[in-house]
């Protein structure tokens, strides 16, 4: 690593976010154009910086650098520089060199120490004398604090948001509570703050530590999609993380109730805001579990429903069978109605009827899904529109910096939607959070219509919401079972439902749309993944290779969709001159790559623009799952351009890299809400736990036209018999019950 000394003449580009700068360095007679993190440097400063010359193909040498540390001018002509460099505001160059000439070598210190002394210059007045004085500091607080940072192993970046958060504070909380990094700062885990308290002599048995790495334990299974652990399983899993013995751990959990960050019911230990969750939707749901109007004087209500149901399936040429009208009757008498059932059962029928009795009566309908996929599928399918829940509840873009980080809607308690009417498809994919948002901007007396499969995965958030209501027993619920004769031409649907009836499927390939290719060599399995990709499927579906989505079980292993990915890309968007690229630790991204978002992420902007590239709607928000493609890199500026479905156009920092995948091949998991023209499913082998019926269920009915299986028949057949799942920890039904009790004995 080589190290350059010089002052900073010009900053040609810096990026608010991350920080990442282009600048000029000069240092002697040479000047050095340097790029990296450099957020909080100006101009006029003198720096020594680490790092390695590198030649650009299109810039020429620069200089890459690592890290830097700010140094004081040594001679006046430096601290002149600094002055008139604009980094300080007010004082030009005209100014810092009176300033200079006045005190010399003092300088500095005069401003540090006697700034009311400026004012003996002209053209200073005794405010503008302690603004400059002010801001002198500020910077060198800064400076101090990354200095004071770096020695523990922060790059720039992670100092400068360590300092955001805490200011001159910093000090007092990594010499007391180092673990409160990772409640409070992004990017920070319960490891890296351990590590930090290690390096400042935090004792391993530190009440601080033993709290944070409970906490930190419990948050690592909502990503897992638990509200609640178990006590036993939180010592356990907590002990193998913290090194300490379950019986130090234990009295922990009583200081954590009582500081009121855990809640313990029972056997269950809640992080307290999961347990809210479920107990404020529990409350809510109940509140909305009420007969409507039509309900009342019966007999006479039933005869004009289903008079106005007969007019409206001849006017729109709908046919419905006996459940289905069974299941609008039982939307139009409550107030909170669920419907489920699989594909093919007439599930769009349904509410193709709710809507239009609905819209008969003059009432206004809002229709929402989780995902914009889903929600187009859902516009398409009713010819409503439909938002995604989260753009319906208006997701608030204007956050301060103290709230940056927390969710906040528009829509809510205080400023309920002004809909009668509200349908939520693909209800299997609603986590418990968004759940408890969707529920607190609905206000008692507004039908709710859920809509969804039960036997899909559950959601990637915390939760299972769908089931749970279902489970609960408390809400009127109509499934759909029948498979419609047009679904029953298709065997994409027909083995859905043999599969999740535990039913064993034909794969002797004589069907038109769901195809079995015995291949038991991995490397074989790549080369026809490839070729069905780029030569075989297109034409028989009728699209780009591009929306032909590859499915899988697994992350890891060799058909795992780290593993795919890499493969699928070299192939799929091979390098190119004309390509520009970005590494980013082992994923090399280039333009035209296929990616997905991994976290909700509330504070990315997306605008959508015309074509003459004037933006034309601008929003919040891109969320886990959310695919798209890359439309430019551009180095210079640190940051990628991302289009995702409706043509939102979201420019990431380099430094939010990690919130994306290259999206080529999928988790199942993540393929939720989601409809391909083809999927493949490359089945070999894998862990019973996660190769199961559920799975395989959800799997293949992602599929529109087309399913193709790569690998082992035995495998699907034990998949099909596998019934296991693993468990969630979620207490929602056992809340809602709770609350029927209550108000059954009040």
């Amino acid at each position: 690593m080589t190290e350059i000394n010089g002052y900073v003449e010009h900053i040609i580009f810096q990026n608010s976010t991350n920080g990442y700068t282009v600048l000029n360095l000069v240092t002697g007679d040479e000047e050095i154009t340097c790029v990296g993190p450099c957020k909080g440097l100006s101009a006029g400063e003198n720096i020594s910086a680490q790092g390695d010359f590198i030649e650009h193909p299109v810039y020429g040498r620069q200089f890459k650098l690592v890290s830097y540390q700010v140094v004081a001018p040594k001679d006046r002509l430096g601290m002149e520089r600094y002055l008139g460099s604009g980094a300080v505001k007010g004082v030009g160059a005209a100014l810092a060199a009176r300033i200079v000439k006045k005190f010399g070598d003092d300088t500095f210190r005069i401003i540090e120490e006697e700034p009311e002394r400026l004012a003996e210059i002209k053209g200073i007045s005794l405010r503008k004398a302690q603004e400059i004085a002010v801001q002198m500091e500020e910077k060198k607080d800064l400076r101090e604090a990354l200095v004071y940072l770096q020695q523990f192993g922060f790059s720039n970046t992670m100092a400068v948001r360590i300092y955001d958060t805490y200011g001159m504070e910093l000090y007092a909380v990594m010499r007391e509570n180092p673990y409160r990094l990772a409640e409070d700062v992004p990017g920070i885990g319960f490891k890296m703050a351990d590590e930090l308290a290690a390096k400042l002599g935090i004792r391993m048995d530190s009440d601080y530590r033993i709290q944070s790495g409970v906490f930190y334990t419990l948050l690592q299974s909502v990503g897992e999609g638990h509200c609640y652990l178990p006590v036993e399983i939180l010592l356990d899993r907590a002990n193998m993380l913290l090194g300490v013995a379950q019986e130090d751990i234990r009295p922990q959990l009583d200081n954590m109730v009582m500081d009121k960050k855990l809640v313990i019911k029972g056997n269950c230990v809640f992080a307290s805001a999961f347990y809210y969750a479920e107990l404020n939707c529990a409350r809510m749901l109940m509140e909305l579990n009420i007969p409507m109007a039509e309900a009342e004087n019966l007999p006479s209500q039933e005869a004009a429903i289903e008079k106005q149901m007969e007019r409206i399936a001849k006017e729109q040429h709908m046919v419905l069978d006996e459940i289905q009208l069974h299941a609008v009757m039982e939307s139009i008498h409550n107030g909170l109605f669920i419907l489920s059932g699989g594909p093919g059962t007439g599930k769009t029928t349904t509410i193709n009827m709710m809507i239009r009795y609905f819209e008969s009566a003059g009432q206004d309908i809002f229709l929402a899904a989780p995902t914009g996929r889903a929600a187009k599928r859902m516009t398409e399918a009713t010819g409503y529109e439909a938002r995604t829940i989260h753009r319906m509840l208006e997701l608030n873009g204007g956050l301060s910096d103290e709230e940056r980080g927390k969710v906040r809607f528009e829509r809510n308690a205080e400023n309920p939607l002004e809909a009668d009417v509200i349908i939520i498809d693909e209800m299997s994919m609603v986590d418990i959070r968004l759940f408890q948002s969707l529920l607190g901007a609905i206000a008692p007396g507004t039908r709710l219509i859920l809509v969804g499969d039960v036997n899909q995965l559950p959601s990637v958030g915390a939760g299972q919401v769908l089931r749970d209501l279902i489970g609960s027993g408390v809400f009127h619920t109509v499934e759909l079972k029948r498979i419609f004769r047009q679904a029953e031409e298709s065997d994409i649907v027909v083995n859905a439902h043999r599969i999740n009836r535990g039913e064993q499927i034909s794969m002797d390939n004589k069907s038109r749309d769901f195809f079995m290719l015995e291949r038991n060599d991995v490397n074989v399995i790549y080369k026809h993944t490839i070729q069905l990709i780029l030569e075989k499927l297109p034409k028989y579906v009728n699209a780009t290779p591009f929306d032909i989505q590859v499915l899988t079980p697994m992350r890891k292993g060799s058909l795992g969709c780290e593993t795919l990915n890499g493969i699928l890309q070299r192939y799929l968007n091979p390098p190119h001159p004309q390509k520009r690229e970005h590494a980013d630790g082992d994923t090399i991204y280039r333009e035209g790559d296929k990616v997905m978002q991994v976290k909700n992420n509330y504070q990315l902007e997306w605008e959508i623009v015309s074509r003459y590239h004037i933006p034309v709607e601008r929003g919040m928000g891109i969320f886990n799952g959310d695919m798209g493609r890359i439309l430019e890199i551009n180095e210079d500026a640190a940051t990628m351009i991302v289009e995702y479905d409706e043509q939102k156009r979201v420019t990431y920092p380099f430094s939010l890299l990690d919130e994306l995948e290259l999206a080529y091949a999928v988790t199942i998991h993540k393929s939720q809400g989601s409809e391909y023209p083809a999927v493949i499913l490359p089945l070999l082998s894998g862990p019973r736990m996660l190769f199961n019926r559920n799975l395989l269920y959800t799997g293949i009915t992602r599929a529109r036209n087309c399913v193709t299986i790569l690998g082992s028949a035995a495998t699907v057949r034990a998949m099909i018999d596998n019934v296991s799942e693993n468990k969630r920890y979620t207490a929602l039904a056992d809340r809602i019950r709770e609350m029927a009790m209550t108000e059954t004995a009040g």
